[in-house]
Order: structure tokens, then C-alpha cells, then sequence
């Protein structure tokens, strides 16, 4: 029997089937479907994915898991790729429409869901367990305490659905932190109607001074008009997804 990978990287390993093919089937896919399952572990989802019958790889990095993972599936080697999802060259894993997988490494969701974002263009769909207070955020309405950056640069360019809860005792080791699954879907936009560039700065720069009004926030990054406008008298959390798309609309002309 193959030995299994020790634990590393902050994971926690998924030990329940039943919970394991449920995640699986919250994918909504069809035979053109790409799917990448990232941090794959001892591939407990590999094994449900593997048997879709659509293009699956997987990326991990840890070679320990790698090794573990091509001893489980020698016929699927060719798909098991030791790698960084974050640092690493993803494009020819990722063949529109592309659909992301995986129970993330809670101390790097964040920056797994900034990398989807760069990709968004070829990920039409995300299904995720995460720390659930991220997931709280991630799907956060305009006005929540929670509502930050990630909400709105998610929120952008996708629809974020709350599937279910996960229970600690369903891992190994089991987490201090309660779990959840959330599915991402590729929204309608394909255009904010202002450079990208000025949209992730004007988000970024109002949340990380979230309680200061807009204008107290905004006015050392950019030049405010001199016109008075509503939003710079509002918090950040104040303002929609829609909204801080028409703020930055608004900067870039200046």
C-alpha cells in the first residue's frame, strides 16, 4: 500500500468520501470542460474527477505528494503535475472553458483567488472548501463588515454561491476553523468600462483604509475632481460592486 504524504503547507487532508463526492459533484461541467484540481494532496477528489470522463490535471507542490498521487494513479501520470499554481507558467493546464477545483491550503485561499482573477478569461467556474470565514467574505453584500477587497474583485467577474458547511472532524488533522464550500461562475461582464489597473488600485487603496471616508482615502493616490460627488463622502463597504466600477470611471478621467 502506497505510504501517504505527511502533512505540510497548511493543509489539511479531506478523510470523508461522502463529503469528497459531494464537492465534486457541485461542478458543473460537459465534455468540453477543462478541469485543474490544485493542491490535490492524497487525492481524494482526484479519484471522483478521474472518472468524469473530461480532461482532468492536477497541480501540486509538494514532490512527496506527487510521488504518492502517481503510485494512486499510474494510467493518469501524464496529468499529475508537480508544480507552483501561483508562481508557475498554468496556461496549458488551463483550456477554456476551464474549471478550478480544490480544498485550498487555508493560509494561501487569498492569493489562489487573486491568481484565478489573472486567469479569468479561461476560468469560467471555481469550486472551493475554504476557511469559511472566507467564504463569508468572498460572498459578502455591499454594507457587510465582511465585504472587502476580494468581495469586490470577485464579485466583478463572478457569481459566488454558498454550497454547504464542512464539519472539522472530516479532516486530518482536524482544523481550529469551521469549512466551507462555495462556487464561482463566470458572470456576464467582459468590461468594466475602465482600466483594470485603476480599478484593483482604487479598491485596494479604499479597503485598506476602510474606515476613513473615500475621499480621505482615495485623495493621496489619485486626483479627485473637484466637482463634489456623493461616493467620497461614503465608506468603502458603502459602496456596490457597480458602484466602485463608476468611482473608478470617474478617477481615470481626471
Amino acid at each position: 500500500m502506497p505510504v501517504r504524504p505527511k502533512k505540510s503547507l497548511g493543509q489539511h487532508f479531506l478523510k470523508d468520501e461522502n463529503i469528497a463526492r459531494k464537492i465534486v459533484n457541485s461542478l458543473q461541467y460537459d465534455q468540453s470542460t477543462s478541469i485543474l484540481e490544485v493542491g490535490p494532496g492524497t487525492g481524494v477528489l482526484s479519484k471522483y474527477l478521474f472518472s468524469l470522463g473530461v480532461n482532468v490535471d492536477l497541480i501540486e507542490i509538494d514532490k512527496e505528494s506527487c510521488e504518492y498521487l502517481i503510485r494512486e494513479f499510474p494510467d493518469r501520470s501524464g496529468a499529475i503535475h508537480h508544480g507552483d499554481f501561483l508562481k508557475d507558467d498554468i496556461t496549458a493546464l488551463l483550456v477554456k472553458p476551464a474549471a478550478v477545483i480544490g480544498n485550498f491550503p487555508y493560509n494561501i485561499s487569498s492569493q489562489i483567488f487573486f491568481r484565478i482573477l489573472e486567469n479569468r478569461q479561461v476560468i469560467n467556474q471555481v469550486v472551493c472548501m475554504i476557511q469559511k470565514e472566507v467564504a463569508d467574505r468572498v460572498r459578502a453584500p455591499h454594507g457587510s463588515k465582511t465585504y472587502g477587497i476580494l468581495s469586490v474583485l470577485l464579485q466583478a467577474w463572478y457569481d459566488i454561491e454558498y454550497l454547504f458547511r464542512v464539519p472539522p472532524q472530516v479532516f486530518d488533522p482536524p482544523p481550529k476553523v469551521q469549512s466551507a464550500v462555495i462556487r464561482l461562475k463566470r458572470n456576464r461582464r467582459t468590461d468594466l468600462g475602465c482600466g483594470e489597473d485603476i480599478f484593483f488600485k482604487v479598491v485596494k487603496s479604499a479597503f485598506n483604509h476602510r474606515r476613513k471616508t473615500l475621499r480621505n482615502s482615495l485623495k493621496s493616490h489619485f486626483r479627485l475632481p473637484i466637482t463634489a460627488h456623493e461616493y467620497f463622502s461614503l465608506r468603502p463597504e458603502q459602496l456596490s460592486v457597480a458602484q466602485f466600477i463608476e468611482l473608478a470611471s470617474l478617477l481615470e478621467d481626471q
